[in-house]
């Protein structure tokens, strides 16, 4: 989803001697960086580390509980990975697999969340205009079969879902509302009559924007958001896998209004004069990106209330030299570049997290990871609002700063110095997975050595269960526990010393643990993690 792959689609120079790159269909701006403009980071980057127990805000219940006399201590972080399907780039590794291979491959991703010890997975299933699902809305997605509108089989979504949530890792299905298509060769282009024969677009070609224009590298579709029913029908696209799903999150990256293509406007004056009602023109399209946001956000929580609303957006909102209220940077501006009033939705509280893509390294003199971090944190601090930060694993190896196998790592530790950073985004799925320089091996050693619960929101629906049915046995030099109860999940803590430490998680009230011997003692979880008092 974010900033540059190698073999992606070319960089637009937008602001002077910044390059955006972008990575065709798959979600957002990937940076304002260039290497002529790389700043070395000359020592920024010394930050002790924070242990997750250390703060109270990410603990376990703080009221409380206790094991053996230990008090219960639990890293309560989002750790997620984005599993992009879009031209392929993480999964599956190319269209037209069996479904067996599709399976394979899938399970392949949750095993390396897994093995990181991540409890989320955000997975692309609508990159343009399509689905991943047998939807009513929108023909299947080409990046699966090879064919355009040409289903797997099978109900892969339930099955994704299914699988996800048997090894305990919250399923948040990310979309990209407006996207129509994706540029040819490998899709179809600003061409309506090359979709796939039930695709909306050919039935509403009135809805249809094509943008950069036709001729232009990286040529599309796109549903109009100025118009209201193209709006609703967008809306009413996503909300489908919502009724029909067991989703825990609805996931936006920054694709709205498409990032600006040299000196070509948006071409939506016809709408605009329809129903602009006298607002300017730029004010009218944050407008509409406004209401697509406010309205999913009142729609999701009608719908199913405990499900999460999240967006991650480019990471700079607006430029300090533009607006007092904006961050120290000099980069392109979500606000007035792509009509995205990113803090507008974080202070009316309409979504439940944000993950703003801080893509770039700490001292980067454009836009600095260690600047743009605290801003973030301030904008977030009045609101209930959850702050992830997206991260950049894919820039591993990149020449520059990322070329130190230590730049996640550093970015990691300053994330852990503010109590409102309560988890992370790693993009991609393949870059987490090739751990390039170790980069990613070096991060997990630090951050990520043990499980961690997802933190609770507290404005969701949720009760905390009651405590389990715990029996242990010896077992050699083994303890084997098994338990009963009523919760969604369940997590196993350890003694040690004068805490009792998150050692597993499991799904379902129900569940089974072996390891050496000790005290354990097991609690309870509802969908939306709120905990137990501990058995044991």
């Amino acid at each position: 989803m974010r900033h540059r792959l190698p073999r992606r689609a070319p960089t637009l120079s937008i602001v002077a001697g910044i390059v955006l790159a972008l990575v065709a269909g798959v979600g957002a701006v990937r940076a304002v960086w260039s290497d002529a403009l790389s700043a070395s980071a000359e020592d920024p980057t010394r930050v002790e580390r924070v242990g997750l127990d250390d703060r109270a805000d990410r603990a376990a219940d703080p009221r409380a509980q206790r094991c053996g006399g230990a008090a219960l201590s639990a890293p309560r972080e989002l750790r997620g990975i984005w599993i992009t399907t879009v031209d392929n780039i993480d999964w599956p590794s190319r269209p037209g697999l069996p479904a067996e291979q599709i399976k394979a491959e899938y399970l392949g991703w949750l095993d390396l969340a897994l093995q990181r010890n991540l409890n989320a997975v955000f997975v692309h299933v609508r990159p343009s205009g399509d689905a991943l699902w047998p939807s009513q809305y929108a023909p299947w997605s080409e990046w699966i079969t090879g064919v355009r509108g040409q289903g797997p089989g099978f109900d892969l979504m339930q099955w994704m879902i299914d699988e996800t949530h048997k090894r305990n890792l919250e399923f948040h299905a990310w979309f990209n509302p407006y996207r129509g298509s994706q540029p040819a060769p490998s899709g179809s282009g600003p061409d309506i009559n090359a979709l796939a024969p039930d695709h909306p677009l050919r039935k509403h070609p009135e809805w249809a924007i094509v943008y950069p224009s036709a001729g232009t590298t990286g040529s599309r579709l796109h549903f109009n958001p100025g118009i209201p029913e193209a709006r609703k029908f967008v809306e009413d696209s996503m909300l489908e896998a919502v009724q029909k799903y067991d989703v825990d999150g609805v996931h936006f990256d920054d694709f709205f209004y498409q990032y600006p293509v040299g000196k070509q406007d948006y071409p939506d004056e016809a709408a605009y004069r329809q129903y602009g009602s006298g607002m300017g023109k730029a004010d009218w399209r944050r407008d509409n990106v406004n209401k697509l946001v406010q309205e999913m956000s009142q729609r999701i929580k009608q719908l199913k209330p405990w499900v999460k609303f999240g967006i991650s957006p480019f990471g700079i909102w607006r430029n300090s030299s533009t607006d007092p209220a904006g961050s120290p940077t000099r980069g392109l501006q979500s606000y007035d570049d792509i009509y995205a009033d990113t803090r507008l939705w974080v202070r009316a509280q309409w979504l439940d997290y944000i993950v703003p893509q801080l893509y770039w390294n700490i001292g980067f003199d454009v836009a600095d990871y260690a600047k743009l971090l605290p801003w973030w944190v301030d904008v977030v601090k009045t609101t209930r609002v959850q702050l992830y930060i997206g991260q950049a694993d894919y820039r591993a190896g990149q020449s520059g700063p990322f070329s130190d196998p230590g730049e996640l790592d550093r970015e990691l530790a300053l994330n852990r110095t503010y109590p409102q950073v309560t988890g992370s985004v790693h993009f991609s799925a393949k870059s987490m997975r090739a751990d390039a320089l170790g980069s990613v091996s070096q991060y997990a050693k630090h951050f990520y050595s043990t499980p961690a619960l997802p933190p609770v929101m507290k404005w969701l629906p949720g009760t905390a269960p009651a405590a389990p049915a715990l029996k242990s046995a010896a077992d050699g030099d083994n303890v084997r526990l098994s338990w009963t109860g009523k919760g969604v999940s369940s997590a196993v803590y350890r003694v040690e010393g004068t805490t009792a430490r998150l050692v597993a998680t499991r799904r379902g009230g129900d569940g089974d643990y072996t390891g050496p011997k000790g005290t354990y003692c097991v609690t309870e979880l509802d969908r939306s993690w709120n905990e137990s008092p501990p058995a044991g």
